[in-house]
């Protein structure tokens, strides 16, 4: 009586496999990685230009840009808080606030620290005033230079 051999990968194929899927992973990973930090950066540039935009319209309308106590929030929705503006946009200046890539909403300083009319700053990847790498702060200001 013959039997049928039943098909089927070895032991071997398979770490086979799994090794050259590693070894993949281990070269492209990194090159990926990188990628995405260049995006979140750039992601973060955009939302400052949509920012300030919108601030200067504000400023337009108001002849002064949002306080710090105002935040960007003043942008969406009037704000209550003094000074109030006269001459807000019925709808605000931006259809919603933007999030930095890591979910968190940015800060805004007005005047800023080094006496600019205003700031946006994006703690980074931690949250955490300072940093480096992906951690590092990133400012309105210093993107701006570049």
């Amino acid at each position: 009586m013959l039997r049928k051999r039943q098909g089927g990968f070895s032991l071997i194929e398979i770490m086979v496999v799994i090794v050259i899927i590693g070894l993949m992973v281990g070269v492209v990973g990194p090159a990926l990685f990188g990628n995405i930090a260049e995006a979140q950066k750039e992601r973060i540039k955009n939302d400052f230009a949509s920012i300030k935009t919108a601030l200067q319209t504000y400023k337009l309308d108001n002849y002064t840009f949002p306080t710090t106590e105002q935040g960007l929030a003043a942008l969406v929705s009037k704000p209550d808080v003094d000074p109030v503006p006269r001459k807000w946009r019925e709808g605000g200046y931006l259809e919603k606030m933007p999030k930095d890539p890591f979910e968190r909403e940015y800060i805004y300083l007005s005047p800023s620290d080094d006496g600019k009319p205003f700031d946006i700053i994006s703690y980074g990847a931690d949250g955490l005033q300072g940093g480096e790498g992906e951690a590092a702060d990133i400012s309105f200001w210093a993107e701006a230079a570049e």
